[in-house]
């Protein structure tokens, strides 16, 4: 049962990581025939920006986990994610290797203990899936949110619409979606003392992150509208602020500095758009105060527009947008509650060191695992 969810995971997450390469650059070459180079442009520097950061993340943690094997293989893992294929070969690769080799053992052996290689397989496996999920979720903030947002704000700036700003708008939505909730769901399975993730906390959890980060871009939209510059410098004062936080954390997840300083960067933009428990601990300030931070400055963006410009509110049809950011942000808002109420953990995971090794099965030395997670918690 859970060899045949982690293959059509596999399989699925492959064909959406194809299908989502396509699109962007199908959208961005319509922009181009339309002679909107910034807007093709800045769709291919979100794409650019989150596979160098994934491909660089995959493979540091690719040459941790093989700490100690030939250069060689070093030098020719390196070659792959220079060329933007890491992903596929030193990640997607490994979890369906350790899939089948699960599958073939436990049909060749019914009896399977605690000791059995194959479980040791098997985790493998899992912790495969769990960085693949780790990757995705780098790429969902780094290019899948702000890529939502620009379609957002152009539909609004320019009113006309077309099929390609729709299908990246649903491949946007699809991505958030799927992202958020996988990697909830390796989250709970990769730390034991996490509660396991049921189908009703599953839609809460989903519903609470998708309403709020849509509410929060649609905010940033309408100020966008407003002025470019503005725009710019909140995203700039936030980041610079998320990442102070990310600072005083004294997170360890990377084993050298600069990556660690990579990781805390790329958290910082995270967490523009969204809340993260990085450290483990509980933290019902920080959510309150995030989220409180966020409802004060979307109100603020609407009584501007009310106050301030109301010319612009019948182009950009300011009432329908105004209904759907304050509905999306009260509704995301009450799941929040609903679902730290009744289906956040209780115990959470305590910090360990960026990297347990695990002995290889008889006498050999396979691949290290790290115990990630247990280091970056989204909650």
């Amino acid at each position: 049962n859970l060899l045949s969810r982690i293959f059509f995971f596999l399989v699925g997450g492959m064909i959406i990581y194809v299908v989502d390469i396509g699109v962007d650059f199908w959208v961005a070459s319509r922009y181009f025939c339309q002679e909107q180079y910034s807007w093709s442009i800045l769709i291919l520097c979100f794409r650019g920006l989150s596979s160098l950061v994934t491909q660089i993340f995959s493979y540091e943690w690719f040459k941790n986990d093989w700490e100690g094997t030939d250069t060689g293989k070093l030098k020719l893992v390196f070659l792959v994610h220079l060329f933007q294929c890491g992903i596929f070969i030193s990640t997607y690769w490994f979890a369906l290797k350790y899939g089948c080799q699960v599958a073939f053992k436990q049909t060749s052996s019914r009896d399977a203990s605690e000791a059995d290689p194959s479980n040791f397989i098997l985790k493998q496996a899992i912790d495969a899936v769990t960085d693949i999920n780790m990757l995705r979720m780098f790429k969902t903030f780094l290019k899948t949110t702000p890529q939502l947002f620009l379609q957002i704000y152009i539909l609004m700036e320019h009113g006309k619409t077309h099929f390609y700003q729709y299908a990246a708008i649903f491949m946007s939505f699809c991505g958030i979606s799927l992202s958020v909730v996988d990697y909830q769901i390796s989250l709970r399975k990769s730390l034991p003392d996490k509660d396991e993730f049921r189908v009703l906390s599953k839609f809460v959890y989903l519903f609470y992150k998708l309403l709020t980060i849509t509410s929060w871009i649609l905010s940033i939209s309408l100020i966008t509208l407003l002025s470019v510059r503005i725009s710019v410098i909140l995203l700039i004062f936030l980041w610079i602020c998320d990442f102070t936080w990310t600072l005083k954390q004294h997170t360890t997840f990377c084993k050298s500095t600069k990556m660690e300083y990579l990781y805390r960067t790329v958290v910082g933009i995270i967490l523009i758009f969204s809340f993260f428990n990085i450290k483990g601990r509980r933290t019902k300030l920080c959510i309150s105060i995030y989220y409180a931070t966020h409802t004060v400055v979307t109100l603020g963006i609407l009584f501007v527009y009310i106050f301030w410009k109301p010319a612009i509110i019948e182009e950009i049809c300011f009432t329908i947008v105004g209904i759907l950011t304050i509905l999306s942000l009260v509704l995301g808002i009450i799941f929040l509650g609903f679902y730290y109420s009744h289906f956040h953990p209780t115990t959470y995971g305590r910090p360990q060191a960026c990297s347990d090794e695990v002995d290889g099965v008889a006498g050999q030395k396979d691949r290290v695992k790290t115990g990630r997670f247990q280091n970056f918690l989204m909650q």
